[in-house]
């Protein structure tokens, strides 16, 4: 694996989730195994090197520069993977002088605010030039504490919580809490190749924690740790190494976070497109066709089909999906219609009222008519009905219920019950069988908030907990199921223990009225749009695989092959 090669496939690669996050792992892997950069025959063996380590160390325990500690030699049982033969196994023990800090008394004022960095370990952040603190303590505090008093170039670890893992490197003096260990490397342990390989190791820091609500991983854990030390030209040779292919990863991030930016800034302005506007604008007809022209371009992420789907719904409702065309009857004739048919059904009913001007937060196309839903149908009322009324074995009528509505089978339609009633049994408890073509919605409880929609198939009774309407026959009863489905009826709920919906407050939801012809037009195109939709679903999922799989190829491909990336 090369840079080259790593741009060339990156377009695909990045499509992947978790793309970058993996390859900044996988670099240091590399890094720490020996597999980054080419071993050189005339560097010093890391076996005489640890000897030069280990001489050093007890020097500074015979001048009483650190406190002696015993470290156990790594068996071959615990090497946790191959390293070249001029490394060596050691421990993170035997490489470096390590101790944590303390918090001095919070009681005592003159403990804080002094000149001296006091670092908790959310600030460690995986610098490299880590400076300054959120608060100092004095030296008074130091002198009275059990800190370890870091310098310049110590490399700090994370032991707490969240936290666990995150390192820096010291650029100032600097003390610590009791959540952070510092370690001073002796000399021939590059501080910086100490840095990656901790890095690397993060999570095997975790996975070592214990504790409950705040986990945690001790020190003595971590001088114990296993830790592969090269020569130490070549440890600075993996540290400019890692230092290019990270700041690699730096620009293909921030490449690709431009990139999502702009597919976000496009995404978002489909917003633009949700919220009222004159139908005869020009600016937001065009607006709208561009973007229905586009939007394949437009959608790499699930989010934002899901986005796509609710504007395509949301223009057809308001008449900007379709034009219009001045051949259609108007729908003021089609309300005439619907409402002699009301009047010959139901001889008792209140007028239709206008709502032109009234439904601000509405505007349809003058060919429209701008009317209360109740205007474009009767309710389908539920009631309850007898466990020993109900049969399971199919009969001519459902008896449907919430749950009927999660059944297996098609989205749109109730094509199968868990209940059955008869004609008889109808009659005994005086249940209205409400015909094909009705639609029914839940009306109480949590159920509201699924903004489940379902088409009748045959013609049913349905319990308490539910409610629908039965639309006029002059109407497609397929726009007027796409026009509940834009209809978010959780806002209009009441009651808080068991929340339910209100017949009188439903009814009156201005709904825009569009000429017959044009209802079926709209439909097409929402079918037209949403099969749209699903294929570039099933493309983004179908993307994201290939990307992840490609993703695993190339870095098995530079790991089984035991891989240098070079110039």
């Amino acid at each position: 694996m090369t840079p080259n090669r790593l741009l060339d496939h990156f377009d695909r690669i990045s499509e992947a989730p978790d793309a970058l996050p993996r390859l900044r792992r996988f670099i240091l892997d590399l890094a720490v195994r020996g597999k980054l950069v080419e071993q050189d025959p005339n560097d010093e063996p890391a076996s005489e090197l640890l000897k030069r380590i280990q001489a050093e160390k007890a020097r500074l325990v015979k001048e009483g520069e650190i406190r002696k500690q015993e470290t156990l030699l790594v068996s071959e049982d615990e090497e946790p993977f191959t390293i070249p033969g001029n490394w060596a196994w050691t421990r993170l023990g035997q490489i470096g002088d390590w101790g944590s800090g303390s918090t001095p008394s919070r009681g005592n004022f003159e403990f804080f605010g002094g000149g001296i960095s006091w670092l908790k370990s959310g600030e460690l952040n995986d610098s490299q030039q880590l400076t300054g603190s959120e608060e100092t303590v004095t030296e008074l505090a130091v002198s009275k504490g059990s800190f370890r008093q870091n310098q310049p170039g110590d490399v700090l670890i994370a032991m707490y919580g969240a936290t666990i893992g995150k390192v820096a490197i010291l650029a100032e003096p600097a003390v610590t809490n009791q959540a952070v260990c510092g370690c001073t490397p002796f000399l021939g342990v590059f501080n910086h190749y100490l840095f990656t390989f901790l890095l690397s190791q993060r999570a095997q820091f975790h996975s070592a924690s214990e504790g409950g609500a705040q986990p945690n991983i001790s020190k003595v854990k971590i001088v114990g740790f296993a830790f592969p030390l090269p020569p130490l030209a070549e440890q600075h040779r993996i540290v400019a190494k890692v230092d290019e292919l990270m700041a690699l990863c730096d620009r293909l991030e921030a490449a690709q976070a431009e990139r999502e930016s702009r597919r976000d800034r496009l995404a978002a302005s489909l917003q633009r497109l949700n919220q009222p506007a004159d139908a005869d604008a020009p600016a937001f007809r065009e607006h709208a066709r561009f973007h229905l022209r586009h939007f394949p371009r437009l959608t790499t992420r699930p989010e934002h089909i899901h986005q796509l789907r609710q504007t395509i719904l949301n223009l057809a409702v308001r008449g900007q999906l379709v034009p219009q065309d001045p051949n259609d009857e108007p729908a003021s004739e089609l309300l005439k219609r619907i409402q002699g048919a009301k009047a010959r059904l139901i001889k008792k009913q209140k007028d239709t009222p206008e709502m032109d001007g009234t439904g601000a937060s509405l505007e349809v196309p003058p060919s429209w008519k701008l009317v209360p839903l109740i205007a474009l149908g009767t309710w389908a009322i539920g009631s309850g009905f007898p466990k020993n009324e109900q049969g399971s074995q199919d009969g001519p009528y459902f008896f449907l219920k919430v749950s009927d509505m999660n059944l297996p089978g098609n989205e749109k339609y109730i094509v199968s019950s868990q209940n059955f009633i008869d004609a008889a049994a109808a009659a005994r408890m005086r249940a209205k069988i409400h015909p094909p073509g009705t639609i029914i919605f839940p009306k109480i409880g949590g159920a509201i908030a699924t903004n489940k929609r379902r088409i009748l198939t045959r013609g049913s009774a349905i319990d308490n907990n539910c409610l629908g309407i039965t639309f006029w026959p002059d109407l497609s009863v397929d726009w007027c199921y796409l026009l509940l489905t834009t209809l978010d009826f959780a806002q209009y709920q009441a009651g808080t223990a068991v929340p339910a919906l209100q017949q009188g407050v439903l009814e009156q939801i201005p709904t825009g009225l569009p000429p017959l012809a044009e209802q079926r037009r709209i439909v097409a195109k929402v079918e037209e749009l949403l099969a749209l939709c699903d294929r570039l679903e099933a493309q983004i999922t179908t993307t994201q695989t290939e990307s992840r799989r490609l993703l695993e190829a190339v870095l098995h491909e530079a790991l089984s092959r035991n891989l240098q990336v070079a110039q």
